[in-house]
């Protein structure tokens, strides 16, 4: 894989910290900036719904550009934000600057994605995506540990002056091992006109929905670890690094299989996820149990993902200032909507999210079935 993917992941690695590294920083933030702890929490939900709405924005806004000019100029404002949050008491303003932040986080991986399958041969698509995704897996594991931990040390401030300090060897490497080119692009019309393939909105309706059960569960972790299964608090990063322990090697496997094997991945996946999201409900008790099986899901949930985000991008091909945008919004509606969906079931069982990922990811096997096709080969294979 070329150097320069490597770099753009490190961004990725950034931004995917800073979009996840609040949930242990929130009390203290509340507490320094004068607001409830659930008015913090709205610090999560600008993010998530700037992601949704800023990938396609934002694409459109830098189809223009060349790809080293649109990452270049998402990553700065990304390190701006996160330097005026550090720096801010107002608690107005931070929630303005994490808007900023995720609307350039949205338009820098929609163009990355992108960016990334060009680097490399039609038939490695999969794998380029997986050392870019790698980012986001690492955040989880290492990341929003690494920034929590640093924001119980030094405050919260720390933690948003990290992320800032993530960006800059980012920026230098895309500065220099990102090429200047500007390619040919469809116009816009034609781009948003793919969407009315029915092939990709299939896709996309199948990412969002995986989505929505991975995050619909992973957000309310914590009251089945210290609730039904009875551990400490620690536990709850020990659980979530498993996770993320197992969404490296789902996106991993993604990267190695997900080129010419898709529809048996997730032919083979869809089912063992469903299982695997009922099983925790039914041994939220058993800590055991629980911690093994997060692993897997991870693994699970990550390999389906990430194949999912190969198929939306082959299938935009016709699309290419848009195709990182589609395969952006799908998985950041999944983000927002899992969430939203899992806090009423919550007040029933703390176990109740679990279910409800099992419900979505049989919706999303009924509606594959329901819609019928398969998703389209790679270029390589076709030929």
């Amino acid at each position: 894989m070329p150097l320069p993917l490597y770099l753009l992941a490190l961004a990725v690695f950034a931004m995917g910290t800073s979009e996840f590294m609040l949930a242990g920083l929130l009390p203290d933030l509340a507490r320094d900036l004068g607001v409830g702890v659930g008015a913090a929490g709205s610090l999560t939900s600008a993010f998530a719904v700037g992601m949704v709405v800023g990938a396609p924005l934002m694409a459109v806004l830098a189809r223009r550009w060349s790809a080293r000019a649109g990452l270049l100029a998402f990553v700065l404002v990304f390190l701006a934000a996160h330097v005026v949050g550090a720096v801010t008491d107002s608690f107005p303003v931070l929630l303005a600057v994490r808007l900023v932040a995720a609307l350039a986080n949205a338009g820098f991986l929609a163009l990355a994605l992108t960016a990334a399958t060009a680097m490399v041969p039609a038939d490695r698509k999969a794998r380029a995506l997986a050392v870019l995704l790698g980012g986001t897996t690492v955040a989880t594991v290492a990341g929003v540990p690494g920034g929590a931990l640093l924001g119980a040390l030094a405050g919260w401030r720390a933690a948003f002056w990290a992320v800032a300090a993530l960006c800059v060897p980012a920026a230098l490497g895309i500065l220099r091992g990102v090429p200047d080119s500007r390619p040919e692009r469809a116009s816009l019309r034609a781009e948003f006109g793919v969407l009315r393939t029915p092939r990709l909105v299939r896709v996309m309706v199948l990412a969002a929905l995986v989505n929505a059960a991975t995050f619909g569960s992973l957000t309310f972790l914590a009251p089945v670890v210290t609730g039904p299964a009875g551990l400490s608090a620690p536990w709850v990063s020990a659980a979530l690094v498993l996770f993320g322990a197992g969404s490296c090697a789902g996106v991993a496997l993604a990267g190695r299989l997900a080129d010419r094997h898709s529809a048996r991945l997730l032919a083979a996946g869809g089912p063992l996820l469903c299982a695997g999201w009922a099983g925790l409900a039914a041994l939220a008790d058993r800590p055991a149990a629980l911690l093994g099986l997060l692993l897997v899901q991870g693994a699970l949930s990550f390999a389906l993902g990430g194949t999912l985000i190969a198929r939306i991008l082959y299938e935009a091909a016709p699309a290419p200032a848009l195709a990182g945008a589609y395969a952006t919004a799908a998985l950041n509606a999944g983000a927002v909507a899992g969430p939203l969906a899992a806090a009423p079931v919550l007040e029933g069982t703390p176990a109740g999210p679990f279910l409800l990922s099992a419900g979505l990811v049989a919706a999303a096997g009924v509606f594959a079935l329901v819609s019928g096709g398969r998703p389209s080969a790679p270029v390589s294979a076709c030929r």
